[in-house]
């Protein structure tokens, strides 16, 4: 069952990259009708992610948005500031979260091999990302091995819950990732980076023919 949110586009953030605090981010891209956003914090220490989480949770509450957690003590964090979602890396901690969140919240595995995909299908997990698809916005070097968007669509195929692609999209190649097969797209580096990340979703939003809210 496709468990995703709607539309199914998934913002990852990057405190880094960004161009203003993260709870800024979020409303902006949730304005421009974005109804998913990743928390992907991973050196913060626990105080300073719990005190974002809280920040960013209200946000996307406001949207009727869902908020991902994908950081050290994630499952704890989630639990206290009342947030549904996380990421992980590896299934094992899978169920740990399930465990923890119960059955109803959203839990997402990173997957790079179709090992990683039968692992994450085998822990329950409701989703994963799939990366990478093109060469990274963000991450200089990172690319695929061969055809990303052929990888995608064999995998796609296979996997029997939804595939997000991830890695290097942007306006001018989501669609190609949807048309492989992909369930979803995420994306960091090309809304991080932006002026104005509204604007960017916006035209992922009419790239892949999602009305925006």
């Amino acid at each position: 069952m496709n468990r995703l949110p709607r539309p199914p586009l998934l913002i990852i953030s990057d405190r880094r990259l960004a161009r203003r605090p993260l709870s800024e981010v979020a409303v902006d891209v949730f304005e421009a009708g974005a109804r998913w956003f990743m928390l992907r914090e991973k050196d913060l220490p626990r105080v300073q992610a719990a005190a974002l989480a809280r920040a960013c949770h209200t946000a996307a509450e406001a949207y009727g948005a869902v908020l991902t957690l994908n950081m050290p003590h994630a499952v704890e964090i989630a639990r206290e500031v009342g947030v549904c979602s996380v990421h992980v890396q590896q299934a094992q901690a899978v169920a740990a979260a399930r465990d923890v969140l119960g059955d109803a919240a959203l839990v997402g595995m990173s997957a790079h091999t179709p090992d990683d995909v039968a692992a994450a299908v085998e822990a329950g997990a409701d989703y994963v990302t799939w990366s990478p698809v093109f060469p990274s916005v963000s991450k200089a070097g990172y690319a695929p091995t061969g055809d990303g968007v052929a990888q995608l669509r064999a995998m796609a195929r296979q996997a029997p819950i939804p595939v997000v692609a991830l890695g290097g999209i942007t306006p001018a190649n989501a669609a190609r990732c949807l048309a492989a097969g992909a369930a979803g797209v995420a994306v960091l580096g090309v809304v991080m980076q932006a002026p104005a990340p509204g604007r960017v979703v916006a035209a992922l939003l009419r790239a892949c023919g999602w009305q925006t809210a």
